[in-house]
């Protein structure tokens, strides 16, 4: 069917983006250490028509994020999931409910094995923390030479250590090295997302609150790379930006999620009625203060974060400057459903971090055990 042409620049203004077709930030060039190299002459020359593209873990955010790509036809668009989430996807595409407009897309392919799809030039890996590991030569092995992957990741991340003066593998995170060693950070782009989603039936989700996408190098250059899967996504209505540091919001957004998605699972309660306990809120700002000395200790300075974390924790949620009432962040989503959690991402390693640099985490020490004993639990349920 013929696409409505004429519509697009009136969504694009509703959402923030300007009329004209968006393009790279004028100003990243000049904040940004250049960086050049035979994978960017490539990517430029590249028709983004003759783009593929890949949805690697086509859930809650990854549904989103491809119904988006595909709907936008920027790309060929392909999703990799599983279960009855995969076989909707199949028969009736990908639908998602959104404040910012509902959707309903059909990607090009739709499996569960990477091996039945095509080499692809960019894979968005939104996979569950603990499931990168056995994934790493799945992941490697699907992109083409010169493509990349993009970690849309909760929490801290595998490739954290790149271009530090100690890099290498985070055990808690990449306990085998799979990740650094067999897709290196070299083929990768971080992202930092916020877009509260969640699979409300198998092949639709909903999207409320934000849609804002950090991505940056792991090592905080400028590639050719980032700004055109920037373009890319912008394009198809996904808010991407390239901020001045990465691991700055990587720390923003763990500050927020670290407070209030263990307590959640724990409680079962939804942020809203978390946020009207102050026995609660008391151990969600001990987190927050906590995680402040832990990223100082790294070389991270968040104090002035701090208190927009606790008022989003009183608020009910992570997402941004909105309330965000009932909002079930994804620890419990997943302990709900009977899924195993990202507590290693968000709490674990934030614990690893604290011990090597000698700083007290009390309230994390508290916490962690009990949410390595739900995880536990969630996944001897499972066997």
């Amino acid at each position: 069917m013929r696409r409505n042409r004429e519509a697009r620049p009136a969504i694009l203004a509703i959402r923030g983006f300007p009329r004209r077709r968006p393009g790279p930030d004028p100003g990243l060039v000049s904040r940004r250490r250049q960086r050049r190299s035979p994978v960017d002459r490539a990517s430029r020359a590249r028709s983004k028509k003759d783009m593929d593209v890949c949805v690697f873990g086509a859930g809650a955010i990854g549904g989103f994020m491809a119904a988006r790509l595909a709907a936008d036809g920027q790309a060929k668009v392909s999703v990799i999931a599983r279960g009855a989430h995969l076989a909707a996807i199949q028969t009736h595409g990908l639908r998602v409910l959104s404040t910012g407009g509902d959707i309903a897309a059909r990607p090009a392919h739709a499996v569960d094995r990477p091996q039945d799809l095509p080499p692809q030039d960019i894979v968005f890996v939104t996979l569950k923390a603990y499931a990168l590991p056995a994934a790493a030569s799945a992941i490697a092995v699907l992109l083409k030479p010169g493509g990349h992957a993009v970690f849309v990741t909760n929490g801290l991340t595998w490739w954290w250590k790149h271009g530090l003066p100690d890099p290498g593998p985070l055990p808690l995170l990449d306990p085998d090295g799979a990740l650094w060693n067999t897709l290196t950070p070299q083929r990768v782009l971080g992202c930092v997302v916020y877009a509260p989603t969640e699979v409300i039936e198998p092949g639709v989700v909903r999207h409320t609150g934000p849609n804002r996408w950090l991505l940056g190098e792991p090592d905080g250059a400028d590639s050719a790379r980032l700004r055109a899967t920037i373009e890319l996504m912008r394009h198809a209505g996904l808010g991407a930006e390239a901020p001045a540091d990465l691991r700055r919001e990587v720390w923003s957004k763990l500050m927020r999620n670290a407070a209030l998605n263990p307590l959640c699972a724990l409680t079962r309660l939804p942020s809203n009625e978390l946020a009207s306990d102050p026995q609660l809120l008391a151990i969600g700002d001990g987190i927050i203060a906590e995680l402040v000395a832990i990223a100082a200790a790294q070389g991270n300075h968040v104090e002035d974060q701090a208190e927009e974390a606790r008022s989003a924790l009183r608020r009910g949620g992570p997402a941004g400057n909105k309330p965000v009432g009932g909002m079930r962040p994804s620890m419990l989503q997943d302990a709900l459903a009977g899924r195993p959690t990202e507590v290693e991402a968000i709490l674990g390693q934030l614990q690893a971090f604290a011990r090597e640099a000698g700083v007290p985490c009390p309230h994390i020490d508290g916490v962690l055990p009990l949410m390595r004993g739900l995880d536990r639990s969630l996944r001897l349920s499972r066997d």
